[in-house]
């Protein structure tokens, strides 16, 4: 209920202000559970996403630890779904919370760049979202939101077609390093591709 009342208020919140326009909503899975996948440009990014999927698809993004730290925040954050992620380390209770929610059918939103792009432009991703993709076989839903957020200016955003990773098959720490790099790649490729004047549909 809260996550509802929430999401409508910033939906109309972000529609006044920034007016987002969705592409690609016919790429929206009906099925759960999926990954989404986006680029990182604003700490709005969450929200934005949020209202770019029907409403009835509640997505559990994982969100830096720090924002947990005020007390009514992280009350809020929780009860919309938003879990830790400490960044300075292998947080593997953050990537047990992402393998149960997928276990449990539901949806998980991350930011493979770990941290808001500076100057609009893809950064390098983490492992991490390529790690739990590959781990649990589910699809990701790459998407693309093309910047900057100016006010009372459109503000599109795009959504591609779902695609799977492959399992992770290794027998030294070097290999699994490799695939994850290639499939970290792979992640930000489609995502590259949504932006403006790389889309190929």
């Amino acid at each position: 209920m809260l996550y509802q009342l929430v999401r409508l208020f910033f939906a109309i919140v972000l529609k006044i202000l920034y007016r987002p326009r969705v592409h690609g909503s016919e790429y929206i899975p009906k099925r759960k559970p999926f990954i989404i996948c986006s680029n990182h440009l604003n700490w709005l990014d969450p929200l934005t996403v949020g209202i770019s999927l029907p409403a009835g698809y509640r997505i559990h993004f994982m969100a830096k630890k720090e924002l947990f730290s005020n007390f009514i925040f992280s009350y809020l954050l929780r009860k919309t779904g938003a879990f830790p992620l400490n960044r300075k380390s292998a947080d593997y209770a953050a990537m047990r919370k992402s393998y149960q929610l997928l276990q449990d059918r539901q949806i998980v939103g991350l930011f493979p760049e770990g941290s808001r792009s500076k100057n609009g432009k893809l950064q390098k991703a983490y492992h991490g979202a390529a790690l739990i993709a590959a781990r649990s076989g589910v699809p990701i839903l790459p998407v693309a939101i093309a910047g900057p957020y100016r006010l009372f200016k459109p503000l599109d955003v795009f959504i591609g077609p779902p695609f799977v990773l492959p399992p992770l098959t290794y027998k030294q720490k070097a290999e699994k390093k490799a695939q994850l790099e290639e499939m970290s790649g792979c992640i930000m490729e489609h995502i590259r591709k949504l932006l403006p004047g790389c889309q190929s549909r």
